[in-house]
């Protein structure tokens, strides 16, 4: 069989591995310092269903893991410590966390990339060895990880500007440019990347060996 016959990967497979961290993300928004603790115990608990679900389709991803881990943590110290941890996870702790997921996924992707683990529940096995299979998934895995990153400093610079939101003031304004309107657009094209890259890569993989 040709070496060209791999699936494109589903950008809502990938979408669904973040489920825990966009969970943090607005409930920890929602509930403000004091609840900082428990929104990382829901997105733990929820890492830990899907680690079982996963179990039956392939064995868990390694953003299920980061999930019970790095959410799991989060709680531990917001539960031990005072209210200034609370505060302080919820100013920093709770945006960084996007910072520090999307540096893993950049640092894992040229030895493990994650959107491997989902292109191989739609891929046959014979394909997952290809050169152009780890091709793709290294850069798809590798542009996650720069997206999610932007999107994590994005929400860091709330913080550094005192830009939440109050009202319709220019603070306000901030916020929404920074926490919804650079996520949704760099998301967007995010997924029109995931869906359109696999394509372009597979042409010049086809050119390649046509040349040859």
């Amino acid at each position: 069989m040709s070496d060209t016959k791999e699936k494109n990967l589903n950008p809502l497979a990938i979408f669904a591995g973040f489920i825990p961290w966009i969970v943090f993300a607005i409930v920890a928004s929602r509930l403000a310092a004091d609840g900082v603790a428990w929104s990382a115990l829901l997105a733990a608990a929820i890492g830990v269903v899907f680690i079982v679900y996963n179990r039956r389709t392939g064995g868990p991803t390694q953003m299920d893991i980061y999930s019970v881990v790095l959410f799991g943590v989060i709680a531990v110290v917001g539960f031990i410590g005072d209210h200034a941890v609370d505060d302080w996870l919820y100013q920093w702790g709770r945006p960084l966390v996007g910072v520090i997921l999307g540096l893993t996924l950049l640092a894992t992707s040229p030895v493990r990339p994650f959107t491997a683990e989902y292109a191989k529940r739609s891929t046959p096995r014979e394909f997952w060895d290809s050169p152009l299979f780890r091709r793709i998934n290294l850069v798809l895995s590798a542009a996650w990880g720069v997206v999610i990153t932007l999107i994590g400093v994005s929400s860091v610079l709330v913080t550094v500007f005192d830009a939440h939101p109050t009202g319709t003031d220019s603070a306000h304004l901030v916020d929404f440019f920074l926490n919804w309107a650079i996520p949704i657009v760099l998301i967007v094209w995010m997924v029109h990347f995931t869906n359109s890259y696999p394509d372009r890569a597979r042409d010049r993989y086809l050119a390649g060996q046509t040349a040859v």
